[in-house]
Order: C-alpha cells, then structure tokens, then sequence
C-alpha cells in the first residue's frame, strides 16, 4: 500500500515519531501539558489563537504539582529552573480582550520585566485572518499539536457532566460540556514542529529564540503512547502575504485521504463549510460501493454571528451533500451528555478507516484551509507496523462514538464488527441521555429554494459566493 503522505503537496514534512498519543478532551490534554513542562531543561514554545493565563488545569483523578493557574504554574517553573525561557506567541487581535482584566494585564506586565518570559502577539497575517494553530513544544523533545488553547472554556472531563465545578474558569461562567483533543508526539517530529514554531516566531518579529542545548525526556510522566516508532506528517495552513506564499496542505491532505476511504470517513469539526471537502465527500457517495461519512458537529456555533454565518451555510451544503447521496451513507450527528444538554464540539479530527488519523487546528471550512494559519499532525498505517497502528486507529475511532454514545469502547468495536456499520452501530447503541441525535435542517424549505438557484458543489463557478462568506 503506497504511502499518502506527499511533501510538497499534502503535508510539509514527514519525521519518525518515538512515540505519540491522542488526548482526549480538556482535562486529560491539561495533565499531560502540565507534565511535560514540568520536565522541561531549557524551553518551552507555545503558539495559539488565544492565551489566557488565569486559566486553571485541574485534574480530577490526580493530584497536580505545582499551582493551578498556568501564569501561576509559568512563574513557579522558572524559579525552580534558572535555565529555562519560556516563549508565548498568540493572535494579536484576539488578544485585545486580554487588556480589559486587570488581573492578566498585571501578569503580563510582570512578564514584560522577567528576562526570561517572550511574549509576542502575531500580526504577521492578512488583515481579517487568524493565528489559529495550537502547538506547545517543550525542549525540542515533546510537542502538542491540537484544536485546544490555553484558555478559558477549554476545560472538561469525558464523561461531560451537566454540573461541573472545575469549568467555573476563570471568568466565573460555565460555557458548558466541551469536546475536544489533540497529540502529543517525541522524537524528530517535535524537533520539526519546534522548527514550525521558531519560523512562526520570527515571522511575527520576536527576538533571537535561545537554542536548545540539553537533551531531555519531556513526555508526560505515566501516559502510555497509543502509537511507537512510527512516521507522522506535519501539515499546514498558510495565507498568501507579501514574502509568503499561500500554503494549502491541509486541504489537499483532507481531500487525498476521503479519496483513498474503503469503508469509513469519520469527521469531527467545529464546522461543516467547506465546499472543496463536500465535493470530495460526493464523489466518493456516488459510489455503489463507498464508504460511509459521519460527521460530528456542534449543534451550534460559538456566538451570535458565527451562528448566523456558520449554521446557515451548514444547511446549505448539508442538504446540498445528502441530494447527492444516493445510497444513503451520510450522517451529521450533534453529541448530548446524559441532561440532553448539547456538547460543543470544538475537536478537529479525520479518522479514515483503520489507516488514516488527523489531528490539529483545523476545522471544515474555508478559512481553516486558505486564509487562517492551522497545523495538523496525520498517521498513516500503512507506512509502518500496520496491524498495530490500524489497530490503535480503530480503537481510538471507537472509543470517540463510545464517549458520544454513553457506553464502553468494546460495546462499540463489537457492534461495529457484527454490523460492519458506523452508522448501524450508531442506530443500535443510540438511547435516551448521552447519545447523538441526527442533524436536522432549520427552515428545510427556505434552503432548498436557496439551492435550486445556488450549485455550491460545482467547482466551475468563479462566483462561489457561499466560499467568500465562510
């Protein structure tokens, strides 16, 4: 089986991992941070779309070191290590709420003055677009790449709960259950992403980073790897800028790997609003023999106008994508926890049969993948010990419907192996409480009159106005 990583065209390098893991949701991803910068000798780089430092990384299964709050947690690491610098690099224009706390302009202050804090807001971008990748590379050794800032709102535990003390943070409300998650990988693929991470610091003009000179073992202490000794592609998103060429390997590598499906397409995503990754989606529904797509949305985006925006347009090429689906193999599903609450889905995850897991910051929509700065990290099975890692693949696929579904990951695996269907699986195991409910259309009527002048999935029209508003 040939290799689908192609760099250049769909990923921008691929580097042997050590060993990596997938974190599901906030709190397991806040452990596993927090120890890796515990271990820490010299640096830690840490890029995203928003940073809030009074952001506290409970743990409700372990007792934490060190304090809760990650300012806090950042001033408590450098007095235990003189040697180690730390390096904050975020979106510029999301950053403007920062300087309405008094708390985290303090903070920021504080760090202003401390010779070894870098903080950098990023303008280094088209006017309108955004800074969104979420990496954090430690000592060149560990590297997280994923959907989930350091911030506010990001912090749930699996199970979803209605009430939940510890998502009071910081700013005294609860947004609610949220699912997210992202890797961690060691070995050359971080030094790579630690090579992604200085090249997005010194495009936003900070100063000389300091190298790297100590060898250390930063992987969190007591997390098992899902996957060893393996390659993983690094692929990006890059807006066209002066001196920058636009960079679009994230979009290309989606496209390859819904190509390449036999049996399952399963999609997580903040949004449904791409028409490149519709259109590969409907060939491969004209198919007699294709394979079925599921994929999980929020019942609702963040937001008054990206709800207006975004939800809209969703209908739009829902329907759009499911006039074409012939055989009836496409599902959108909306995640409940057992209140029938919604769970926000904020995860960016492609899974592909047994073979294919991507992971990162970017979602399904136009902005993700032209306009917006994303990194993602892809695994392929074939290209190593390929029983193993399809393995872990399926697993990992099984245990995601397993927590949507409220039940065991081998309660999922052996639906899935008798009925040889996501969507059959989800059928059977779909009950009252924490379940997902099928996507339904708002205003069907007023859409399909939209559609019948509109041809969203012609990839002719040099007119697409639905790509211009998305």
């Amino acid at each position: 089986m040939t290799n689908i990583f192609k760099p250049g065209a769909n990923c921008w390098r691929v580097e042997h991992a050590d060993r990596s893991a997938v974190l599901i949701d906030g709190e397991n991803y806040f452990r596993a941070v927090r120890k890796s910068l515990a271990q820490a000798k010299q640096r830690i780089m840490l890029l995203g779309w928003d940073f809030d430092e009074r952001v506290e990384m409970h743990d409700t299964e372990e007792q934490p070191q060190g304090p809760l709050q990650i300012g806090a947690y950042f001033d408590w690491l450098l007095r235990k290590n003189r040697d180690l610098d730390i390096y904050v690099l975020r979106w510029d224009t999301g950053a403007l709420k920062s300087f309405v706390r008094l708390n985290g302009l303090l903070t920021l202050a504080r760090w202003y003055l401390h010779p070894r804090v870098h903080f950098k807001l990023d303008a280094h971008h088209p006017v309108g677009a955004a800074h969104h990748q979420k990496v954090i590379v430690i000592d060149e050794d560990t590297a997280f790449c994923s959907g989930i800032d350091v911030t506010n709102n990001r912090w749930d535990t699996r199970s979803h709960d209605e009430h939940q003390e510890q998502r009071f943070q910081p700013d005294g409300n609860d947004a609610g259950p949220w699912h997210d998650a992202a890797m961690v990988v060691q070995g050359d693929v971080a030094r790579a992403l630690s090579e992604y991470a200085v090249q997005h610091w010194d495009d936003a003009g900070g100063k000389q980073v300091k190298a790297v000179t100590a060898r250390a073992d930063c992987w969190p202490a007591g997390l098992d790897a899902d996957f060893t000794d393996c390659p993983i592609a690094i692929a990006r998103t890059l807006p066209e800028m002066e001196g920058q060429k636009s960079v679009q390997e994230i979009e290309n590598l989606g496209i390859d790997l819904i190509a390449s499906a036999e049996n399952y397409i399963y999609v997580e995503s903040q949004y449904f609003a791409s028409a490149a990754i519709a259109r590969a989606i409907v060939e491969r529904l004209a198919e007699a023999d294709g394979p079925e797509v599921i994929i999980v949305n929020p019942q609702s985006a963040e937001g008054w106008l990206e709800s207006e925006i975004m939800n809209s347009s969703r209908a739009r090429l829902y329907e759009a994508v499911k006039a074409r689906d012939t055989y009836d193999r496409f599902r959108m599903y909306h995640p409940f926890n057992a209140a029938c609450t919604a769970i926000y889905v904020h995860a960016k995850i492609l899974i592909v049969d047994d073979r294919y897991i991507r992971i990162g910051s970017s979602n399904v929509n136009n902005r993700s993948l032209g306009f917006d700065s994303e990194c993602d990290v892809a695994i392929d099975a074939s290209a190593t010990d390929g029983n193993a890692v399809s393995g872990q693949i399926a697993r990992i696929r099984n245990d995601l419907l397993a927590e949507h579904l409220g039940k065991e990951e081998q309660d999922v695996s052996r639906v899935i192996a008798k009925t040889g269907s996501l969507i059959a699986t989800i059928d059977s195991l779909d009950r009252a409480g924490r379940r997902l409910r099928p996507y339904q259309t708002p205003d069907i009527n007023a859409v399909e009159d939209w559609l019948a002048d509109n041809d969203i999935l012609d990839p002719e029209r040099a007119d697409d106005v639905f790509a211009g508003i998305i």
